[in-house]
């Protein structure tokens, strides 16, 4: 079997114009939800917040500027079919330095430092957030997710006992929104991992913020457990921005693994409504 040969440049050229579009255009279906939400809405201040958001990310795409002034940490997903060889460079760097010149270029906000404790900013915005999947082919699928923290903050992971069931897991997506409030700045994303160990059940509700809105788990029982609890968020008046209302999220995705008989755990990974994500094939 060929294999097929891609150089580390294109990896990088790639990754910087999807960094600078990542930050300035909404992914259609997230427009579309909140365009959908608007015409719902049926308060006064809600349906003004709701208005402002939609001008803010018109304004965004025909200015060419940031949607938000928060650009985001880059989190990058790599989808590498098992005969590709990259050439000419590190994967890793590659990547790194896509990122470096899509924020320094575009002129968006370098948010990340590099230690948690010191907090020095590292000054071009990496390093990325890496997940490397090997798959089938001969392409390289690249997601960009810049992922604001206003939202990441209010994350949250429980290691679930198995006799806590699905009402427990009910109970605490339910809670974690809750008492986020208005700090991910509603209306937002909800996104849900269930199963796995520690770190896989927060990759899969961070995987399940980059799934079209429009979409519903494949699973008829996940799906309807999907429609549920959407309903139920959006029942608890937080509302756009905070300001109450019948729109507090506008999507809600559940990623599901197999897991240990000893354990249950379910991660909520909170995104603002300037859910970015976009994705290319090379």
């Amino acid at each position: 079997m060929s294999v097929r040969e891609i150089n580390a440049s294109v990896i990088t050229d790639v990754i910087e114009g999807m960094c600078i579009t990542a930050n300035e255009q909404l992914p259609e279906d997230v427009k579309c939800a909140i365009a959908e939400c608007y015409e719902r809405e049926d308060g006064a201040v809600a349906r003004t917040v709701l208005e402002n958001i939609i001008d803010n990310y018109k304004i965004a795409e025909t200015e060419k500027m940031p949607i938000c002034q928060d650009t985001g940490m880059a989190c990058v997903f790599l989808e590498i079919g098992q005969d590709v060889h990259i050439t000419g460079g590190d994967l890793y760097e590659a990547v790194h330095e896509g990122v470096r010149r899509g924020y320094t270029n575009g002129y968006l906000r370098k948010s990340v430092v590099r230690d948690p404790i010191n907090r020095v900013n590292t000054g071009d915005n990496t390093p990325a957030m890496i997940t490397v999947d090997i798959t089938a082919g001969d392409r390289i699928k690249i997601t960009i997710a810049p992922k604001g923290f206003g939202s990441e903050n209010m994350s949250a992971i429980k290691m679930l006992a198995p006799s806590a069931g699905l009402d427990g897991v009910k109970k605490f997506i339910l809670e974690t929104v809750e008492k986020a409030g208005p700090n991910p700045c509603p209306p937002m994303v909800v996104g849900v991992g269930i199963g796995g160990t520690f770190d896989k059940c927060a990759l899969a509700a961070k995987r399940a913020l980059l799934r079209p809105l429009d979409s519903a788990n494949p699973d008829p029982f996940y799906a309807e457990l999907e429609t549920e609890l959407l309903e139920k968020i959006n029942s608890l008046g937080i509302g756009p921005q905070g300001f109450g209302g019948r729109t507090t999220a506008i999507g809600l995705g559940i990623e599901v693994m197999p897991t240990h008989i000893a354990g249950l755990p379910c991660a909520v990974n909170m995104s603002c409504h300037v859910t970015r994500h976009l994705t290319e094939v090379i």
